[in-house]
């Protein structure tokens, strides 16, 4: 996670402290509404949709029980309306940028998640290509059931790759744009980046400055890296500490990538 003044300039600051959004048991009208609403500005990665356009069948049958929030997901992604938006008009290595971003909330990690989901494409089809972001084991632990995907790559997880946070900004470029707005429908973002197997330059969604020490950086900069961990003792309380480290450029995404393998959670990353 970076600090709050590089969450502002870099876009992602209405994302920071945000709850996922979970259909829980005993839930309200206007709880079926919320997800509803945080599903269809997720999956269509932000597009304006008319009232006309809505899947109202699909949203019927969740509001009745009959299907989940990981099934209305599915309904959503294999419409013909996702279709028409980001698959007919849409290169094949882009629409899959696409996928990885609005089904499983990050981007695509290197070359080889890319050629997996051609080969996959090629072989069974268009829906096989969606299921599987669905069906696997990624999306289960994140999301479940019952949560609405949500952007993941601004915050560092257990078994999530530190150049998965770089890659994100070739894909997000700020709270307010969607997906077809940036233009980008007609080539991919990363596939130069993920071809040379080198991390992408992470720049402010509006003015294009880059955020220190993510493209270059200055590498006799310290950063200060701020983690907790969590632990328990004897007894059933969990006690969190919080931890300071020091750490040259050169060693940031190796020591990032050693804290995740701990189970230490990055909350701030800062110039020393």
């Amino acid at each position: 996670m970076t600090s709050s003044t590089a969450a502002t300039q870099l876009g992602f600051e209405p994302f920071e402290g945000t709850s996922p959004v979970e259909l829980r048991t005993n839930w309200t009208e206007g709880d079926v509404q919320t997800v509803i609403y945080a599903a269809y500005r997720q999956v269509f990665g932000n597009e304006h949709l008319m009232q006309s356009e809505r899947l109202t069948s699909a949203e019927s049958l969740l509001r009745r029980g009959n299907i989940t929030v990981r099934d209305f997901v599915r309904a959503l992604a294999q419409s013909e309306l996702y279709r028409k938006k980001f698959f007919y008009s849409t290169p094949q290595v882009r629409l899959i940028e696409l996928n990885y971003k609005h089904l499983l909330g990050r981007a695509p990690y290197d070359e080889s998640e890319i050629a997996y989901h051609v080969d996959l494409y090629t072989e069974k089809g268009y829906e096989a290509e969606i299921d599987s972001y669905i069906d696997s084991l990624e999306y289960q632990e994140n999301f479940g059931e019952s949560v609405v995907p949500y952007y993941r790559g601004f915050a560092t997880q257990r078994g999530q790759k530190s150049v998965g946070f770089s890659r994100m900004f070739q894909l997000y470029r700020g709270y307010a744009n969607s997906d077809r707005a940036q233009g980008k429908n007609k080539s991919a973002g990363l596939i130069s980046d993920l071809a040379r197997n080198v991390a992408s330059p992470v720049q402010t969604a509006t003015f294009g400055r880059g955020l220190t020490g993510t493209a270059g950086g200055d590498r006799g900069q310290l950063y200060r890296v701020r983690v907790t961990q969590s632990g328990s003792g004897r007894t059933p309380q969990v006690r969190r500490s919080v931890k300071d480290y020091l750490v040259p450029y050169d060693q940031l995404s190796s020591t990032l990538q050693r804290l995740n393998q701990r189970g230490s959670r990055v909350v701030n990353i800062s110039l020393a």
